[in-house]
C-alpha cells in the first residue's frame, strides 16, 4: 500500500513539473528579451539581451550612426543589420524564456524598415528568422520576408509551428541576389511569442 501511494505521489510530481515547464509555452507567452532593442546608440554593438552568432556579425544600435537618423517604431532605439560586398551577413540571437513546443502554432510580430542612406549599404534586403536547439543552430527557418524597401516602419506578423522542441531564436540579414549585395534592414518591436489562438 505504501509503495502505491509513493508511486502516485511521484507520478503527480512529474505531471506538475511538466505543467510548470510546458504550460507557459503553450497557453501563455514566450517573452523576447529586449524585443524593442533598447540600448545606447552605437555602431557594431550588441543590444542588451542578444548575442552575436559569428564574428563580424555585430549590428548597429540606431539612430545616430551611418547616416541613419529616423525614429524608432517603439521606444528610443532599434537595430540595423547589413549584408556586405564580400558575401558576409549580420545576425543575432537569444535564448527564449520558455521552450517552443513541437507542432504547436505560435504567432509573433516584428517591425521592419529600410534606410535609403546607410553609408553605401543601401540596397533593400530580407530578414530571415530561425529557431533551434542550441545557441547558434539554425534548425528551422520560420520566416523569410520579401525585400524590405519601405522607409517607414511596417509590422510583419508571423505564424509558425516548430518541427521539434526549440529554445533559441536567430534573426539574420539575408540576400539571395548574390555576394555583391550591400544592403540594410532596420528591425524594432519584436513582440512576445503567443499561441495562435490568442493572436
Amino acid at each position: 500500500m505504501s509503495y502505491i501511494k509513493n508511486t502516485n505521489i511521484t507520478s503527480l510530481a512529474v505531471i506538475l513539473l511538466n505543467l510548470t515547464i510546458f504550460c507557459p509555452a503553450i497557453f501563455g507567452q514566450i517573452d523576447i528579451d529586449n524585443g524593442s532593442f533598447e540600448d545606447t546608440p552605437a555602431d557594431a554593438t550588441m543590444p542588451s539581451g542578444w548575442w552575436l552568432i559569428s564574428r563580424g556579425t555585430t549590428p548597429d544600435i540606431l539612430p545616430g550612426y551611418w547616416g541613419v537618423y529616423g525614429d524608432a517604431s517603439d521606444g528610443e532605439t532599434y537595430i540595423g543589420m547589413i549584408t556586405r560586398h564580400d558575401g558576409t551577413i549580420e545576425s543575432i540571437g537569444q535564448r527564449l524564456s520558455a521552450t517552443l513546443i513541437a507542432k504547436h502554432c505560435y504567432s509573433v510580430s516584428i517591425d521592419l524598415a529600410q534606410s535609403s542612406s546607410y553609408v553605401g549599404y543601401n540596397a533593400p534586403i530580407k530578414l530571415r528568422i530561425y529557431i533551434g536547439s542550441s545557441r547558434k543552430s539554425k534548425d528551422q527557418l520560420i520566416y523569410q520576408s520579401a525585400k524590405i524597401d519601405n522607409q517607414t516602419w511596417e509590422t510583419h506578423t508571423i505564424e509558425f509551428s516548430p518541427d521539434d522542441n526549440y529554445r533559441y531564436i536567430i534573426l539574420e540579414a539575408y540576400t539571395d541576389e548574390g555576394p555583391q549585395t550591400a544592403g540594410n534592414i532596420l528591425i524594432d518591436q519584436m513582440t512576445s511569442i503567443i499561441d495562435c489562438n490568442r493572436a
